[in-house]
């Protein structure tokens, strides 16, 4: 997934019941599948479908997203009002993501990956030759894990 599509596209989104509102402006014409529990449990579906974009250039009009802090890495904006999950965000980083399905014209995008492979439902996804990732292939990740909740712990949801 290293090569570089630049094509800043303008992309609008929302919530469903309209009171929470963005422009986005993106480089890559790319988003990805996560199969992640966290992102499964996020959601209620078994992947969730998200875009990577740099947190300034995402500009909320009206009400901006209430954020529920799904672990102590990261947090998740949704709309506090219709329930429609909006985003996700390590707290140390200066980019998030956004739902893909949030967007006005998701056909925008394309799927270009798989991500948290480990807790992926076989049974309702064909990965088509794109790239994988487990969870744990993040070094990066998982020492922010194990610094939160322990060496001792493997990074998912919190029973």
């Amino acid at each position: 997934m290293g090569e570089n599509n630049r094509t800043d596209l303008k992309l609008t989104g929302g919530c469903q019941c309209g009171a929470r509102r963005y422009e986005a402006t993106v480089v890559s014409d790319k988003g990805y599948f996560c199969h992640c529990r966290m992102c499964q449990k996020a959601v209620g579906h078994v992947h969730a479908a998200f875009f990577m974009i740099d947190v300034g250039a995402v500009t909320w009009f009206g009400k901006e997203p209430a954020y529920f802090h799904s672990s102590k890495l990261a947090k998740r904006g949704f709309c506090p009002d219709c329930g429609t999950p909006l985003s996700f965000q390590y707290l140390d980083a200066g980019h998030m993501d956004l739902t893909v399905g949030s967007l006005d014209d998701p056909s925008a995008l394309r799927l270009a990956g798989h991500g948290g492979v480990e807790s992926r439902v076989d049974s309702f996804v064909d990965p088509g030759g794109l790239s994988e990732s487990e969870t744990e292939d993040s070094a990066d990740y998982v020492a922010k894990w194990h610094a939160a909740y322990g060496p001792d712990s493997a990074p998912g949801p919190r029973a």
